[in-house]
């Protein structure tokens, strides 16, 4: 089986989190919840590298937990952009050009093996895919005051990682930076250049931790967790 590689981003600032500090290092179950998400992939035998994006005034933490620890995939750390999408352009000229590349939200840190599995065959076969879950929701446009209520069988929401061939991913961000686009994660670059891309259906569990709210979330999905491996070991 090919190995692949990932990007972490553990550059932004969560200011809806209200932490004052980064949000990677809120405690989740007596660990920094980066910790939480690096570990998902130290622990895959198809992962074979990961590249930590970071601001540089955070440096030294992700350091420690990384040394903590003990994971021992963690190739690089890259200092990152402005926005989300810059980060992501600079991580990718820091990784193995030659491997599958996942990108993926430090505050996401339940995504399986299963899931990561899948998606890197999906990616193998077409080049491009992510992981999305449909939305439970009513969604509703709203345009000028008339509103529209969209078809909700139609209507997924985008988790992470998300993965490409890493010549695809490439130059979508080049493009993308030449021509001063944003988009509001990677996939959408490659919807852009009309590019194929898989939907991996993912599962809720995957869940990114924003606000506040989400911490108590995450608490009682690593109790759920817990007690299931428990449960297996009987």
């Amino acid at each position: 089986m090919e190995s692949y590689q990932v990007i972490i981003l553990a550059a932004g600032q969560g200011k809806r989190m209200k932490a004052n500090f980064n949000k990677q290092f809120i405690t989740i179950g007596s660990e920094p919840l980066l910790a939480h998400t690096i570990a998902v992939f130290e622990q895959d035998d198809w992962c074979d590298s990961i590249y930590l994006v970071n601001q540089p005034g955070d440096r030294e933490m992700i350091e420690s937990i990384v040394a903590e620890k003990q994971f021992s995939k963690v190739r690089k750390y890259v200092t990152g952009g402005k926005e989300r999408q810059d980060s992501v352009r600079l991580g990718l000229e820091a990784v193995d050009p030659s491997k599958i590349t996942m990108i993926h939200d430090g505050a996401r840190p339940f995504v399986t093996e299963e899931e990561l599995h899948r998606l890197h065959k999906a990616t193998q076969n077409t080049g491009a895919a992510f992981l999305a879950v449909p939305v439970t929701d009513t969604i509703k446009q709203v345009d000028g005051g008339r509103v529209k209520t969209l078809k909700r069988s139609e209507l997924f929401a985008a988790q992470t990682p998300q993965a490409f061939r890493y010549d695809l991913i490439h130059r979508a961000h080049e493009w993308a930076y030449n021509q001063g686009i944003q988009a509001t994660d990677d996939v959408q670059l490659l919807e852009l250049m009309e590019q194929s891309i898989e939907l991996v259906e993912g599962s809720y569990r995957n869940m990114k931790l924003t606000t506040p709210e989400d911490i108590q979330r995450a608490e009682n999905m690593l109790q759920i967790n817990r007690q299931s491996i428990q449960e297996e070991e009987l």
